[in-house]
C-alpha cells in the first residue's frame, strides 16, 4: 500500500471520529482524577495555541462573513470585556454582559444584513432596550448567560457539541453519531457518577491559582442548582456537586482544545506560510512562559486574545446551527 493511501486512511473522517472518541475518554478520565489541575494545565498550555491557530484560520476564511473589516468591532468588544474582567472596581465590569450580547447579535447581522451602519444601529438599539440591571449584575440570569457562560462553557461545550452534530449529520456516518453520543455521555457522567475515591485534596497553590476562575463554577451552580445558595469556600473544593461541576469544566475545556488539534487534516489550519507559523509558535512559547512565571500574569495577558477568538468564532457558530437546521430539514423532507 502506498504512503498516500495509508495517510488517507489515517486521516479519513471515520478515523478522526474514533480518534476524538479516544480523546473524549482521556479528557474525562483525567477530569475525574485531577479536575482543577487538568483545567489549569489545559488553559495555560493548550489554550494559547488554540487561540492563535484558530484566529489565523478564521482570518484565512474571512471570518465566514462578507466583510472581514467588520471583525474589528469584535476586537473592540473583546477589549472592553477583558478590561471589565480585570478591573472589576470600575463601571466597565457592568459592560461585560452587554459586550458579549452585542457581539453575539452582531455576528448574526453580519451574515444577513448588507450595510454596516444598519448592523451597528440594530445592535445598539437592542442593547439600549436591555440596558439596566438585567445584564449588569451577578447573579442575574441574563448576566450569567451572556457575561459568564457564553464566553466559557457555552463556547467550549455547547458550540463544540454543535460542530460534532453538524459533522455527523452531514456525513450521515455511524462513527460521527457515535462520537456525538460519547460526547454527551461523558458530560452526563459527571452529573450522575460522582465518586470521591478518584479525587484527593486540592493543594493550596492550586486553590490560589484557580481563584480567578471560580465565578464560572459559582455561575453554573447558581444557574442550574440553587440560585439562592451561599457558597462556602471550603465546600467549593470538596463538595460533591462542586467537584462534579469542576470535572465537567475541565473535560469541556480540555476536549475543546484537543478536538481542534485532532482535526488539523480536515480544517487545515496548519497550511500557512512559514513566517506565520513561526510567529504563532513564538507567541505560544511566550504565552506559556508567562503562565509558568505567574499564572495570573499569563491569564490577564492572554484574556483579550481569548475573548477575541470567542467573538470572532460567533459567525461560524451561527452558521453551524443554520447548517444543523438545514440537515435536519433535509432528512425530514426525504422521509
Amino acid at each position: 500500500m502506498s504512503l498516500t493511501k495509508t495517510l488517507s486512511k489515517i486521516q479519513s473522517p471515520a478515523s478522526i471520529d474514533y480518534l476524538n472518541i479516544g480523546l473524549m475518554a482521556v479528557s474525562a478520565f483525567f477530569a475525574y482524577l485531577l479536575p482543577f489541575e487538568l483545567f489549569l494545565f489545559s488553559y495555560a498550555f493548550l489554550g494559547p495555541l488554540h487561540y492563535l491557530t484558530e484566529l489565523s484560520w478564521l482570518e484565512k476564511k474571512n471570518f465566514f462573513v462578507k466583510s472581514k473589516k467588520e471583525a474589528w468591532l469584535f476586537v473592540f468588544l473583546a477589549i472592553a470585556a477583558a478590561l471589565g474582567s480585570i478591573v472589576p472596581e470600575t463601571n466597565l465590569n457592568q459592560f461585560i454582559g452587554h459586550a458579549m450580547l452585542a457581539g453575539f447579535l452582531f455576528a448574526v447581522l453580519m451574515l444577513f444584513v448588507e450595510k454596516f451602519i444598519y448592523k451597528v444601529l440594530a445592535v445598539a438599539f437592542i442593547i439600549f432596550i436591555m440596558w439596566g440591571n438585567k445584564l449588569n449584575m451577578f447573579p442575574d440570569a441574563w448576566f450569567i448567560i451572556f457575561g459568564i457562560l457564553l464566553p466559557t462553557v457555552v463556547h467550549v461545550f455547547l458550540f463544540t457539541g454543535a460542530f460534532i452534530l453538524h459533522g455527523a449529520l452531514k456525513s450521515r456516518s455511524v462513527s460521527g453519531m457515535l462520537s456525538l453520543a460519547v460526547f454527551v455521555l461523558c458530560a452526563l457522567l459527571f452529573l450522575f457518577y460522582q465518586p470521591a475515591l478518584f479525587y484527593g485534596n486540592v493543594s493550596t497553590t492550586v486553590r490560589e491559582t484557580y481563584t480567578s476562575f471560580q465565578l464560572v463554577n459559582i455561575a453554573i451552580y447558581k444557574f442550574f442548582v440553587d440560585a439562592q445558595a451561599a457558597i462556602d469556600a471550603t465546600n467549593f473544593y470538596t463538595g460533591t456537586v462542586f467537584v462534579s461541576i469542576m470535572r465537567f469544566i475541565a473535560f469541556a475545556y480540555t476536549y475543546h482544545y484537543l478536538n481542534w488539534f485532532s482535526k488539523t487534516s480536515v480544517i487545515k489550519w496548519n497550511q500557512i506560510s512559514k513566517q506565520r507559523m513561526a510567529a504563532i509558535i513564538a507567541l505560544w512559547l511566550v504565552s506559556v512562559g508567562l503562565f509558568l512565571f505567574d499564572y495570573k500574569i499569563g491569564l490577564y495577558s492572554l484574556l483579550t486574545l481569548s475573548l477575541i477568538h470567542v467573538f470572532c468564532e460567533f459567525p461560524l457558530n451561527h452558521l453551524t446551527f443554520i447548517g444543523i437546521f438545514k440537515e435536519v430539514k433535509s432528512m425530514v423532507v426525504r422521509k
